[in-house]
């Protein structure tokens, strides 16, 4: 009989017991073995489940509603029995979102995803579909959260990693996923181009975007822009009209810094330093010794504000904030939505011919104090839910927002609007309550003129006023 040496038994016992091989570690060691699956693949494969296409309805009113074609353009009568044109249609809008909490059925997509709809559906890969409520969105920011009616009791849904959008480098890649044209999870691949761009929508200026060469259509917006480890580093928000080969995304880091208030309050609320300004001509800027017009010039500082707290004067120059330069007032107010009540800012400008830096903290534009701006600068007070001047009878009021005072002198009354009259829209933006107001005033704030939808008695007019 052979023993085994001595201290063998010792050693025997103290080795590890290794476990027997699954299925799945052949299957695993398989699939790490494949060079098709690369890294672009595993993330597609993690992430897709998490990525829904958003089908939102709106109502549409139809041209010339009440008459045809021919009727308006060649007087024909309708044909007897004939029945009237529709005076509205549904139309349908198709984008992407992303689930940011399966458990409580949280969606990430853009605002202008759902802008008006009446009807939100979303549809996961596996073809299951939810009815979604607009639990809330900010038009500036162009976010949104949707919510979806998934069963209290049943598991939770697929959901993405957050990543950090501040750790992105130029030149490191990126994937998309969404549905443009209406083809569901489609993947395009690219890497970031740019970081901090800003771009004008003919509207306002969105600054600090991810600019990426991955294919980005229509129907891709709201859909996730990932890094290599599937981390969500964007919301793919917009495609440059004029040329191939350029999207953008919103960072998530801005997107993560305003959840709360989304899904809490149904809104962002709207920060302002206190001031107001124009765009710098050449003349002022070789004023200011600068070698080329860039920049903002304040007009008007507000008293108990972050900027007369912070010593600014009207006839600064407001060069940078953050660290970056300020071209525009649109520029200002856009690179403003990057920040948050809780950040401080440092804000460069020139004096008399010397530069100097302050730091700022931005405040909310409360309600109370938002409606007075408005009524200072725009020149009319307004009124809500329905309420009108008094022994006007209004049983039901348009959706819009009533006036119902216009200041002496001001930009209203120059433009003949009259207590009673109801303005329907204001540049881009529709003002049926309070908060649409409110948010229209904060984007034109500093227009010198509004292109605005007035309702008058039974007519509508469309007119331009000088601020």
């Amino acid at each position: 009989m052979l023993w085994p040496a001595p201290g063998m038994a010792q050693r025997r016992a103290a080795a590890p017991v290794q476990p027997m091989a699954s299925p799945h570690d052949f299957a695993d060691a398989s699939a790490a073995a494949d060079p098709r699956r690369t890294p672009v693949v595993r993330v597609v494969q993690e992430t897709s489940p998490a990525v829904v296409s958003i089908i939102s309805a709106r109502e549409v009113k139809a041209p010339f509603a009440g008459e045809s074609l021919l009727q308006r353009f060649f007087g024909e009568a309708q044909a007897p029995g004939q029945a009237p044109p529709p005076k509205s249609k549904t139309a349908q809008n198709l984008g992407s979102g992303v689930i940011i909490d399966g458990r409580k059925g949280y969606v990430l997509t853009n605002a202008h995803v759902i802008t008006g709809a009446t009807q939100i559906t979303a549809r996961l890969q596996d073809g299951r579909e939810f009815t979604a409520m607009l639990q809330g969105a900010d038009q500036d920011m162009d976010l949104a959260v949707l919510r979806l009616d998934v069963p209290k009791d049943g598991p939770p849904l697929p959901q993405v990693r957050m990543g950090d959008s501040a750790e992105l480098m130029i030149g490191e890649p990126v994937i998309a996923i969404g549905n443009p044209y209406g083809l569901s999870h489609t993947v395009t691949t690219g890497v970031v181009s740019a970081l901090d761009r800003s771009m004008n929508t003919g509207q306002q200026t969105i600054a600090g975007l991810i600019q990426t060469d991955a294919a980005i259509n229509p129907g891709n917006s709201g859909g996730p822009l990932l890094n290599i480890l599937g981390q969500v580093v964007g919301i793919n928000a917009a495609v440059y009209a004029k040329g191939g080969g350029l999207g953008f995304a919103i960072p998530i880091n801005k997107a993560k810094s305003v959840l709360d208030e989304l899904i809490t309050t149904g809104r962002v609320a709207h920060i302002w330093l206190g001031l107001l300004g124009e765009n710098m001509t050449p003349d002022q800027a070789a004023f200011y010794g600068l070698p080329r017009p860039g920049g903002m010039v304040v007009t008007d500082v507000f008293p108990d504000t972050p900027a007369e707290k912070a010593g600014i004067r009207p006839g600064d120059a407001l060069l940078a904030m953050g660290g970056q330069k300020v071209q525009s007032k649109g520029q200002f107010l856009g690179l403003l939505l990057s920040y948050s009540r809780g950040d401080t800012l440092a804000v460069l400008l020139s004096r008399a011919g010397q530069q100097f830096q302050v730091q700022m903290r931005p405040q909310v534009l409360e309600r109370d104090a938002g409606l007075g701006l408005i009524s200072w600068r725009w020149g009319f007070t307004p009124t809500f839910a329905g309420s009108r001047p008094p022994g006007q009878a209004q049983p039901s009021p348009p959706p819009g927002v009533g006036v119902a005072a216009v200041r002496a002198e001001g930009p209203a009354t120059r433009l003949g609007i009259k207590p009673g009259d109801v303005i329907l829209q204001i540049g881009s933006l529709r003002t049926a309550t309070e908060a649409d107001l409110l948010t229209a005033f904060y984007r034109y704030q500093m227009h010198n003129q509004l292109i605005l939808s007035v309702q008058r008695g039974a007519h509508v007019y469309t007119v331009r006023m000088k601020i």
